[in-house]
């Protein structure tokens, strides 16, 4: 059998009630921020930028990285230029450029 009896008094239930209508009152005040429209946007607008951030910044490494290794095929230790390996590239380079300044004229004459 369940005890029924209590033995607080009139004042201390009440304050009880009173209390516990408090806490419910701060609760729908909780949750009526969280389901307001501009704090679900809000929080979505935060998400997006957070994971942006994370991606970018990611981005940003893997770059650097890249850069770094293609650097260090072009510049030794001390950073002195390799010649031996930057001369041909510019020479490569120079042609492709020289054959679609040819294939433009053609195409214009």
């Amino acid at each position: 059998m369940a005890d029924t009896s209590d033995t607080r008094t009139p004042a201390q239930i009440e304050a009880d009630i009173k209390r516990r209508r408090e806490v419910l009152a701060e609760t729908l005040d909780e949750i009526g921020v969280r389901v307001h429209p501009q704090t679900i946007i809000g929080d979505a607008k935060a998400k997006a930028a957070a994971h942006l951030d994370h991606t970018v910044g990611r981005a940003y490494v893997q770059v650097n990285r890249m850069v770094s290794d293609v650097r260090a095929q072009f510049v030794d230790d001390e950073g002195a230029p390799r010649l031996e390996r930057i001369v041909p590239v510019a020479l490569l380079a120079v042609g492709v450029v020289g054959l679609f300044a040819v294939g433009r004229r053609r195409r214009k004459g």
